[in-house]
């Protein structure tokens, strides 16, 4: 059974910073991809930074410049250092894994076959 999970999460002030780290198992589970997502409440979730396999990144704009997404393939962990945080960064980030070979990094929620349970981020001003 294919397993992600997240730690990191946490509460800091603004232009503060995180490391969040996502660990997947079995280690031969070998996910193609693996991403970052962000639910804020009320909010729809949206993608952070992707990763595939060969170290390719895709980021969304609203991070962009801030926040590095990295992955160790030979531990099977994806990572997220995210700095200048701000109070919109405040959601529940989850982890996102797929096996699949796309024709580029995407965001796209619906490509990504198994998700962790999230960490939570809190932002304050």
């Amino acid at each position: 059974q294919v397993q992600l999970v997240e730690s990191g999460g946490g509460s800091v002030q603004a232009g503060g910073s995180l490391r969040l780290s996502c660990s997947a198992s079995p280690a031969t589970y070998r996910p193609v991809y693996m991403a970052w997502f962000r639910q804020a409440l009320g909010k729809e979730r949206e993608g952070v930074g992707a990763i595939d396999i060969k170290g390719r990144i895709k980021y969304a704009d609203s991070v962009k410049g801030r926040f590095t997404v990295s992955r160790d393939n030979a531990r099977n962990t994806l990572y997220v250092e995210m700095n200048s945080l701000k109070p919109d960064d405040t959601a529940m980030y989850y982890c996102a894994a797929d096996r699949r070979s796309w024709s580029s990094v995407t965001l796209d929620v619906s490509r990504f076959e198994y998700w962790g349970q999230g960490t939570q981020v809190v932002v304050s001003s």
